[in-house]
């Protein structure tokens, strides 16, 4: 009796755990309001082990430039589920430091910003996966 069950449930789980990875991560749907963003990871603190590569002291110094942008991306590492509430949040601490995805975004979001395109076609070409083809050593140079 128990046997089904248990089998059931792991189907369910498996279900519920494949879908998830074609879900879109959350995002603010609309920009920031005065005062609501935390700020990023101040350049005092952006020193040690996880910053040692240039490309991630210039990711933050590119989501400094565009908090509100960011502020209204998801993040494909899904770091949703350790309570960030969009690509913003992991600039907010030395997360973003640390994870590949969360810097090709900001990268792929200034680049975007800088041709003039809305926040809704950024968030488009990230859903779409178009940040996957940042390379962050060559993007280091971006202004």
């Amino acid at each position: 009796m128990k046997k089904p069950a248990v089998l059931a449930l792991i189907v369910v789980l498996a279900v519920i755990a494949f879908a998830q990875g074609d879900s879109v991560p959350v995002y603010n749907t609309r920009p920031p309001m005065a005062g609501e963003l935390l700020p990023i990871l101040p350049a005092d603190q952006r020193v040690g082990e996880l910053f040692k590569y240039p490309y991630q002291v210039h990711a933050y110094d590119l989501a400094a430039k565009i908090p509100g942008v960011i502020h209204q991306l998801p993040c494909y590492c899904y770091c949703e589920r350790i309570g960030h509430k969009s690509l913003h949040t992991c600039f907010e601490s030395d997360h973003g430091a640390h994870c590949g995805v969360c810097m090709q975004e900001v990268y792929y979001a200034f680049q975007q910003t800088k041709l003039k395109k809305t926040t809704a076609q950024i968030r488009a070409g990230i859903i779409k996966g178009e940040w996957k083809s940042i390379d962050l050593e060559a993007a280091a140079s971006m202004n």
